[in-house]
């Protein structure tokens, strides 16, 4: 067999050769350094042996995969470190995830606390230093069941699984694992790690089924990769946006309206600038901004295909003994917007815009801040284009998101969601080609992406927007989805310049995402200090001696609201120091103290959030100073972190 390596260069290689001979072929430190190998694109523990030609990649702890493959088997060692420590334990599932691992568990009467796993890790770190063999093998749909047999979770698995499939399990130590893989070649490859949190999983997400005990850890290649993602939890507890949001009067959540927030009068300031700067910069690109009803009649959803492909996540009632639904999606509406007259392919590529408020039903154990909430709004945009004009407005599109990002300095990557398995609309001829669209527009532009199999949209395929904040965290936020479907559904036209009729293309595109998503990201992204342009309140005056300084203190307060600069003068009876501490609390990016000195020479002294210089100016340049750094959409404070 022969197997052509990154480089170009091809090898030979005999009948039951493994990967890890392969690596050994090309350089010892290699086999040393690799934990598993890709062969065509599918990876293999580094133990499996070599039954083909074809393309091939050693794994090593710096390649993109290793993550997943080292947290997966740190699952597994958990879990036998748990074996070990409670007999009567039964795992159901154990995967890796994109911040670590966890693994869910029947742990009988048995109530896990938080204490118990400085216990559970220590039983780990002692498996570890065994230096124990993962072993794969692969057995019949029979044997798996009776290996399972005093296990429900795993046999359930395994009842519905084909007759004819291939089934592995993972062995190390006394512990055996029902698995794909693949895994690191030994325990002791898992050194560094630390068990989270613990929480409550209904088993399969039912409430109806018994709820496990569900344990999170996180695993790393090195002492300081795991150390830094300490920091940044650490660092993420502090800029938590629920916790933030109580302290700066953001938004609040009523046991009256559960995942339906309230916008406090800061919270709703911060929401407006940012609406002013996505409407200024819609109608910069040449959108038409639109407005559709929150409800409307099952009859619409049913030509969407929503209501029989998203039902359960949407509020319905009757009006007049007809049924309607409190809109998930803004899409159906934008589409009647484009339907309510004709269209020739002159007015195309048509842009409508629309911040949209919708609803959908979450459980409510899913429900978090603002990030998982029952009613947001969508930063909604629909395209209508020609075919020949996609691939344009789609890397017009790219650019745009680019712009708006790097406004709060968040960097991005992107995936390409391709068609789902099943529950889709569209025959698989649209799908591919939608697909290729959108690759093709990524390469145009010089942008990398990640292909995600079978996540596209019930009616077509999609770039999802992936943010970084700079903690290194990812968010979910924008898309991009193609659409010939719903087109179709709704009998969309335009006159070409043939005068016949023509089908037009659907973008369905967000940028920042749910509004509420995204102002709670924002939020932990800068810790609550906002930059300037942003901040619910931009200049507090503090009068040193209220009877002596307070109208001097009004008198500017005045003059910087007439230059449209948000402030608030703090003359409580509190003492100086106190108010300048509330100051620096409530993030507020300019503290202005106004004594003696600032009355008689009509000057103020201010000092910027995140520095103890107090700077002394004159009116007039203080507000030239604030003025440009609004206009600049400066930060406030530096956003690197450890």
């Amino acid at each position: 067999m022969e197997l052509k390596l990154l480089d170009g260069k091809v090898i030979s290689v005999n009948d039951n050769e493994t990967g890890f001979d392969v690596a050994k072929k090309i350089s010892e430190s290699l086999a040393k350094a690799s934990i598993a190998y890709k062969l065509n694109g599918k990876l293999y523990d580094l133990s499996s042996l070599i039954k083909e030609d074809g393309d091939f990649e050693l794994i090593t702890s710096k390649s993109e995969e290793a993550n997943h493959i080292l947290n997966h088997s740190a699952a597994h060692l958990m879990a036998e470190a748990i074996s070990l420590l409670y007999k009567d334990a039964k795992f159901d599932i154990g995967p890796a995830i994109e911040d670590g691992f966890y693994y869910d568990i029947d742990f009988g009467t048995t109530i896990l606390k938080e204490e118990d796993l400085a216990k559970i890790e220590a039983k780990m770190k002692e498996l570890s230093k065994k230096n124990e063999k993962i072993i794969r093998k692969e057995i019949s749909k029979e044997e798996a069941l009776a290996l399972f047999k005093n296990n429900f979770y795993k046999k359930e698995i395994i009842k519905n699984l084909d007759e004819n499939a291939t089934i592995s399990i993972y062995s190390q130590g006394e512990y055996t694992d029902l698995c794909v893989g693949p895994h690191v070649p030994s325990t002791s490859y898992i050194k560094h790690f630390k068990l989270d949190t613990i929480a409550g999983a209904y088993y399969k997400g039912d409430s109806k089924n018994k709820q496990l005990t569900r344990i999170y850890g996180v695993a790393t290649f090195t002492k300081e990769e795991l150390e830094h993602i300490e920091y940044v939890k650490e660092e993420a507890k502090k800029r938590d946006h629920r916790k933030l949001g109580k302290e700066l009067g953001l938004f609040m959540i009523s046991d009256y309206g559960p995942g339906f927030p309230f916008y406090l009068p800061n919270g709703m300031m911060l929401r407006r600038q940012i609406e002013s700067w996505w409407y200024k910069i819609h109608d910069e690109h040449n959108y038409q901004i639109i407005k559709s009803p929150i409800i409307l009649s099952k009859e619409l959803w049913l030509t969407s295909g929503h209501w029989d492909h998203y039902k359960e996540n949407m509020y319905t009632t009757k009006i007049d003994d007809r049924d309607f639904a409190i809109k998930p999606m803004n899409c159906p509406g934008a589409i009647l917007v484009y339907n309510s007259s004709l269209h020739s392919y002159k007015d195309l590529p048509l842009r409508l815009g629309e911040l949209g408020l919708v609803h959908r039903h979450e459980a409510s154990g899913a429900l978090n801040g603002l990030f998982r909430v029952r009613c947001f709004t969508q930063d909604d945009a629909h395209i209508f284009c020609t075919k020949e004009q996609l691939k344009d407005e789609i890397e017009s599109l790219l650019k745009l998101y680019d712009e708006m990002y790097s406004t709060f300095k968040l960097d991005y990557y992107i995936v390409l969601s391709t068609k789902p398995e099943k529950d889709y609309i569209g025959d698989d001829e649209i799908w591919e080609k939608s697909e290729e669209i959108l690759a093709s527009a990524c390469k145009a532009t010089g942008k990398e992406f990640k292909i995600n199999p079978g996540d596209g949209a019930f009616y077509g395929p999609k770039l999802d927007f992936k943010l970084k904040d700079c903690m290194g965290r990812v968010w979910q936020c924008g898309t991009i989805q193609l659409d010939m479907n719903l087109p179709e559904r709704f009998n969309c036209t335009f006159i070409n310049s043939k005068g016949e009729k023509e089908r037009p293309i659907m973008l369905h595109r967000a940028i920042l995402g749910s509004f509420e998503r995204f102002m709670g990201i924002i939020t932990e992204h800068f810790a609550g200090a906002f930059p300037t342009w942003l901040a619910p309140n931009q200049v507090r005056i503090l009068p040193v001696n209220n009877l002596y300084h307070s109208d001097y203190a009004h008198e500017l307060e005045k003059e910087l609201k007439e230059n449209d600069i948000r402030v608030i003068v703090d003359d409580s009876s509190e003492k100086l120091g106190y108010r300048m501490r509330n100051s620096i609390t409530m993030k507020t990016p300019y503290t202005l103290v106004i004594g003696d000195k600032e009355k008689e020479n009509n000057t103020v002294t201010y000092r910027k959030y995140g520095t103890d210089k107090q700077i002394s100016v004159t009116k007039e340049e203080f507000i030239n100073l604030i003025k440009e750094e609004i206009k600049s959409k400066a930060l406030l404070v530096d956003l690197n972190s450890k």
